[in-house]
């Protein structure tokens, strides 16, 4: 199949990237640049559809992507391409159309080091992203989003993960009712899920809090922290001391600064 036009199919892949309902509807979305690409092809994600401009000459890296991936091949127009990989310089080789997992608590392991993170209620894509790309890189076995709250599969989520989105499970929930739900059956089962939540007032300084157990993180709303009802929920409250004049830190560098932590501690008790 070769696109020239923006015809309803060209629309419907237009629209991915910026409508959500849409996005959510058709279950699927863009993806773009080669690492991300990359990943999720490594990972096995499903790919609904590969578009590119057979007419161009293809590098090592996207004859390698055409080989292995699923889905349909779509001949391209390269400035429909471009329009869809939102640059204006140049089309992309490759952009990739996948499917969403479905937004179910079971794709996290609990294992009997469990490291989890809650993001309540984000109002910024790239913070998710750059929050999935920080919970891979320090061992987080998922990340869940609570709330009404900006769209994990937003393409700016997307970029700002770096691929990470493919390696880590990253669930969309309503509220924390499911999350505790899902918690106290692994609990059940023998797990001993602690829920800890970052706030200015913590009881304790990260640095003296005990990490190494299985835990789940919480970090509140950019602009309010965390909700009440999740302060109620958690078991412990704790700080990032800081110093200077600010007054609070960004909820991506708050995450990132709290999951170091976490991964320092838990190297440091593995070594003998």
């Amino acid at each position: 199949m070769r696109i020239s036009s923006r015809n309803a199919r060209f629309q419907q892949w237009q629209a991915l990237l910026t409508n959500r309902n849409k996005r959510q509807r058709a279950g699927e979305f863009l993806v773009q640049g080669v690492r991300p690409i990359t990943i999720a092809v490594d990972q096995d994600w499903p790919i609904r559809a590969l578009l590119y401009d057979a007419q161009r000459p293809r590098t090592a890296w996207a004859e390698d992507i055409l080989h292995r991936a699923g889905g349909e091949r779509v001949n391209m127009a390269p400035d429909l391409l471009a329009e869809l990989g939102e640059k204006e310089e140049a089309a992309p080789e490759i952009i990739a159309v996948l499917e969403m997992p479905a937004d179910d608590l079971d794709r996290i392991e609990v294992r009997h080091d469990f490291l989890g993170l809650v993001f309540d209620r984000p109002s910024s894509p790239g913070n998710i992203g750059s929050i999935i790309r920080s919970a891979d890189a320090f061992g987080a076995d998922g990340l869940i989003v609570t709330g009404h709250a900006a769209d994990v599969y937003d393409p700016r989520s997307v970029r700002a993960s770096t691929g990470s989105l493919f390696a880590l499970p990253s669930v969309r929930v309503p509220s924390q009712r499911e999350v505790m739900a899902w918690i106290d059956r692994e609990r059940d089962r023998g797990k001993p899920v602690l829920v800890v939540g970052t706030d200015e007032k913590g009881e304790a300084e990260i640095f003296d809090f005990d990490l190494t157990r299985p835990t789940l993180l919480l970090i509140g709303n950019e602009t309010s922290g965390l909700s009440a009802a999740w302060r109620e929920l958690a078991d412990h409250l704790v700080s990032i001391p800081m110093t200077g004049s600010a007054s609070s830190l960004n909820a991506a560098n708050a995450a990132t600064t709290v999951l170091y932590e976490a991964r320092r501690q838990r190297l440091h008790s593995a070594r003998p």
